[in-house]
């Protein structure tokens, strides 16, 4: 029987994994081995992907992958478990204390001007990016959906200077299926911290030690932070702390990462281990007595086998060997072995496959969780089920029901844009413009009652004020959609979101995962962008950054805004999120087009853990809305400060740099008149309008201050450019056409300079397309 075949509600016993390459050795990695126990949760809405409850925690795969997995059925999953036994309570050993975990007679000490580097490792949604925070007061960003750390980030430990932590991107083990696990592997590698602080989530204990393991054979000094410990006790689990400590060899430290419990403890001993270089006790976890030994005499003859070549390649001995073991092309290319030896490998290798009636890799990651099942056995408690998994499974038959999930979304989606465009955001913006409009008068009057030079006090008000002031205004509607995108992230929502969409995302070439970086991508290009790199597909990674742009980001509402204000006044919401959809069909229609050409092929495996629903931190939003509010006031007087004071110049002035009494005479006029001819075909050929779209490629909101700062300081003539339908053709323009500088930077940074230039060009050229065809319709129409 196939594990796609299997009832919701049953549970089975996993006979055989298929498939092959780095998917399968994924599969493997997460607990998808033979012997495990798993049960069927739910499908999709639209009946793929699937998701299934395995080693505690919930994986969602498509039928196709599960396939590929046979299994047995079980009736009772409890008759294959061992309930644990309840223990003593040992209180907890403090530092300084002699045991495994502290053998200070092999360490060697660093001197004292040394600097402490370690790397902060973990599982995705572990908490390991809150405890960064805690560690360093950084404002590292904080999210709920896998793969939100998609960049290095570094931090100095609170109260000691001498130390810097690395948060890497969150992975479930060492095998390198996606760019985040490659970066974390090579950081780990190459640049040899001098300390790793390893996070696991204490309420899913067994899948997480899987990584644990895999850090401990690199040999670099180790302590465990057991997080969400208030949890498990909340729950009526425990861990029996020093048990484990004697088993793994390094301290262990129970935390609860959100409350700062544990934290200055976990902090003492890093600090100790580093500085005395005290390396794990244990790195062999291969019983010789399980299977007839045949994993164990497998490893141990790969180890003879390549010490010399793993000590050129400064690889740990014993990481190498289990990852040549398990087939890790990367590695073995590293180690540089003649042919002689390879023949040896197979050998070795096929000898072991015999014996354990398992294929190299399925074997491996059984000696790993054989491992991990004894040492929780000893030590771990389980609670009774959590709190949190049973809210969130009763949010999940409403968000991600077969009939309710697609209407719950759009509904979700659509209260997020009403409330930031009709109510919440439009409001705070109309009081934040009165208080701007205030301070320019009583600006304005101050400058004329002290009589300043003419050139001066149009700089001041006509560019400055006009100018920066026009786009500051709409300052709270870009924090009010932050602040939703970050509660739904943060919760745990958008994982569910990729769930749901999976199937249809298929059907434009993309997997599920693809749907985050998009949806980011409302909030700013740029993050939507970085985002992709948690894609495990390169195809995918491009294909999701090409269409990114089409999702409409914030900078753009400031100009809706003004537009709607202007023209449609009693359906500014409908307007906004017509072209919010125009966007994203338009997207859907260039997927199409790329399927087709450029990017044919099928979309990368749809495997994701799907969290528990968690409340948001209050300081974690608040600290997300912060950072966006003070970059959106940086720019407004940084690029869009100097693109005010540039339009203005150039408006005021003609060629010989004497002051112009009529703009048409000015040297923008001149310039503008260029390309004001491209526009005249979508019914909109003032030069001032080109002027605005071109200093838009700066900054988006620049366009608001250009055409405030061309049309005198005030927006209220903008009936003379534009009538109703000519505005809607000017949206869906501006809706469409090339990304800001900043974003075009992170494709430059993601893809590289051609591909930059492409996406500048390619948006460029469709915005004109539709906006012609929405002219054309029009005429034909009878609108204009």
């Amino acid at each position: 029987m196939k594990l796609n075949e299997l009832e919701i509600g049953r549970s089975a016993s996993i006979i055989s994994v298929g498939g092959k390459g780095a998917l399968r050795q994924h599969f493997l990695d997460m607990g998808v081995i033979p012997g495990a126990i798993v049960t069927m949760v739910k499908l999709a809405p639209l009946g793929d992907p699937m998701e299934v409850r395995i080693h505690g925690y919930e994986l969602t795969l498509r039928l196709a992958d599960a396939e590929k997995i046979e299994i047995l059925p079980v009736d009772d999953v409890e008759q294959l478990a061992e309930k644990s036994k309840k223990r003593e309570f040992v209180k907890h050993p403090g530092l300084g204390e002699t045991g495994i975990f502290h053998t200070k007679a092999d360490g060697d000490p660093l001197p004292d001007s040394q600097l402490l580097t370690f790397a902060l490792a973990g599982n995705q949604n572990c908490g390991k990016t809150t405890l960064f925070n805690q560690l360093t007061g950084s404002n590292q960003r904080v999210g709920n959906f896998p793969g939100v750390t998609v960049d290095r980030k570094d931090g100095v430990i609170k109260g000691h200077a001498n130390t810097l932590v690395t948060d890497l991107p969150g992975i479930y083990s060492m095998s390198p299926y996606s760019n985040e696990e490659l970066v974390t592997r090579q950081f780990l590698l190459q640049d040899k911290p001098k300390g790793i602080i390893n996070i696991v989530d204490a309420t899913n204990i067994e899948r997480n030690l899987y990584l644990t393991i895999q850090l401990m054979e690199l040999n670099i000094p180790m302590v465990l932070a057991l997080n969400m410990m208030d949890e498990v006790r909340e729950n009526g689990g425990s861990i029996h702390i020093n048990e484990m400590e004697n088993r793994l060899g390094i301290p262990v430290v129970p935390i609860a990462a959100s409350k700062n419990e544990g934290i200055q403890e976990l902090v003492d001993h890093a600090i100790h281990v580093a500085k005395n270089q005290e390396r794990p006790g244990r790195m062999d976890f291969c019983d010789p007595d399980h299977d007839n030994g045949a994993v164990h005499r497998c490893l141990h003859a790969i180890i003879h086998l390549i010490e010399d070549h793993a000590k050129r390649a400064q690889i740990p001995l014993r990481f190498a060997a289990s990852k040549v073991a398990e087939g890790d092309g990367e590695i073995l290319k590293a180690l540089n072995l003649n042919q002689n030896e390879l023949e040896l490998l197979d050998h070795i290798i096929q000898q072991m496959e015999d014996e354990r009636g398992l294929d190299h890799g399925a074997a491996i990651a059984d000696m790993r969780f054989k491992f991990i099942k004894e040492v929780c056995d000893a030590t771990v408690v389980k609670p009774k089920e959590s709190k949190e998994y049973a809210r969130s499974v009763a949010i999940d038959n409403i968000l991600t029901g077969k009939y309710t999930a697609i209407p719950a979304f759009v509904g979700i989606m659509s209260l997020v844009f009403w409330l930031t465009f009709g109510v919440i955001g439009t409001w705070l913006a109309d009081g934040l413009d009165l208080g701007i409009t205030w301070l320019s008068e009583l600006v304005d009057l101050g400058l004329t009652a002290y009589g300043i030079n003419p050139v001066v006090h149009s700089l001041i008000i006509d560019g400055i004020f006009a100018g920066v002031g026009s786009v500051l205004s709409f300052l709270p509607i870009i924090v009010t959609l932050f602040f939703f995108l970050s509660i739904l992230e943060d919760s745990g929502y958008m994982a569910r979101v990729a769930f749901v969409m999976d199937k249809l995302l298929r059907k434009i070439g993309l997997s599920g995962r693809s749907i985050v970086p998009m949806l980011i991508g409302f909030g700013c290009s740029v993050p939507g962008v970085m985002a992709s790199r948690t894609l495990p597909s390169e195809r995918d990674r491009k294909m999701t950054i090409l269409l990114t742009p089409f999702m409409s980001c914030s900078a753009k509402l400031p100009i809706y805004a003004l537009f709607t204000a202007a023209f449609f006044p009693r359906y500014g919401a409908l307007v906004m999120i017509g072209l919010y959809f125009t966007g994203i069909v338009t997207g859907i229609v260039f997927a199409l087009l790329l399927k087709g050409t450029m990017f044919k092929g099928e979309p990368v495996p749809f495997v994701m853990e799907l969290p528990n629903y968690r409340m948001p931190g209050f300081k974690n939003v608040w600290q997300l809305l912060w950072d966006k509010a003070k970059d959106f006031i940086t720019r407004a007087f940084t690029v869009i400060f100097v693109a005010t004071i540039i339009i203005w110049f150039l408006q005021y002035f003609d060629p010989r740099l004497n002051v112009v009494s009529d703009s048409q005479d000015s040297l923008l006029a001149l310039v503008s008149g260029i390309i004001a001819p491209i526009f005249v075909p979508l019914g909109f050929g003032d030069w001032r309008i080109s002027t605005a779209l071109i200093t838009g490629f700066m900054a988006k909101e620049s366009v608001v201050s250009t055409l405030t700062v061309l049309l005198g300081g005030s927006t209220a003539s903008l009936g003379s450019m534009f009538t109703p339908f000519s505005a809607i053709v000017f949206l869906v323009f501006t809706l469409l056409y090339t990304p800001c500088v900043a974003a075009i930077a992170s494709v430059r940074r993601e893809l590289g300079g051609k591909w930059a230039v492409g996406v500048a060009v390619m948006q460029c050229v469709i915005a004109w397309v539709v906006a012609l065809f929405v002219h054309l319709l029009g005429i034909m129409m009878g609108w204009v």
